[in-house]
């Protein structure tokens, strides 16, 4: 029956792990899926596509949310109402700084609120910042799995293309890199109580005075030297997961999620 369903994503209403990997695109959903042992796909229904299984032992869900914030609170908040409380966001980014570079993994510390849809939640004040425990995670992981890392402020920016404001408007500010959905997450988990953290892989330059297309070529996120990246994040990613459940004394077992009763319409 459809009311054990929860109504925007099509996922069980109960029974998730604990413990979740979020990205935008099914394709990255489905290759996460494939390091776990056990994996089985949930629930597919519009851009959210959710897997479960195990890394090591602990019980994970993956699951994909799409492109832009809007969208992906909506997967946030039914996987928490679902049964996750560790969440960590793992995309790609523009670099926003010199000395990153494409394929390095940036950690975020913290997100500028610019997602389009935390503003109509709660005043622009309020922060989004990471869990202390889920920097400290994915910092480890990185370095035991030798991924070249930064840590930092990232830009989470509701707009994709250029329009005719130039993206100097934190110019001097210090920001790691620029992504669409992370500040979402990490305002979510922090009204409810969640842990949450972010890490994410270069694809390219965004800040205006960094940008060389001449040298190149545009902005490609389909290159050798990405996939390299989201090839380490993943690992990265589902390391310090653990590493989080380690430190928290979760139990450990069989990685699979509920199957829905019925496929969704």
């Amino acid at each position: 029956m459809t009311q054990d369903l929860l109504p925007i994503t099509r996922i069980p209403r109960s029974g998730l792990p604990a413990h979740a990997i979020v990205v935008g695109d099914p394709a990255r959903a489905a290759a996460v899926a494939g390091l776990l042992d056990g994996a089985e796909e949930v629930s597919y229904h519009r851009e959210y596509r959710v897997f479960g299984g195990s890394w090591q032992g602990l019980p994970v869900a993956v699951a994909s949310h799409g492109v832009g914030a809007p969208g992906a609170i909506l997967l946030f908040q039914e996987m928490a109402d679902a049964g996750v409380t560790t969440f960590l966001r793992f995309g790609t980014a523009g670099a926003m700084k010199p000395g990153i570079e494409d394929g390095d993994l940036v950690i975020a510390e913290a997100a500028v609120r610019d997602d389009g849809v935390t503003q109509q939640l709660l005043p622009p004040e309020y922060p989004a910042y990471s869990s202390p425990e889920a920097v400290f995670a994915l910092q480890r992981a990185a370095r035991e799995a030798g991924a070249p890392h930064h840590r930092g402020v990232v830009w989470t920016r509701a707009a994709f293309q250029p329009g005719l404001l130039p993206l100097f408007s934190y110019r001097g500010a210090g920001l790691a890199a620029i992504e669409m959905e992370l500040s979402a997450l990490l305002v979510t988990a922090s009204l409810r109580g969640l842990v949450a953290g972010g890490i994410v892989v270069v694809d390219g330059v965004n800040a205006d005075e960094l940008v060389d297309a001449d040298a190149t070529g545009g902005y490609d996120p389909h290159r050798e030297v990405v996939a390299a990246g989201v090839e380490r994040g993943a690992v990265v990613s589902l390391e310090a997961l653990r590493l989080l459940a380690a430190e928290s004394g979760a139990p450990t077992g069989p990685g699979r999620c509920p199957a829905p009763r019925s496929a969704p319409a």
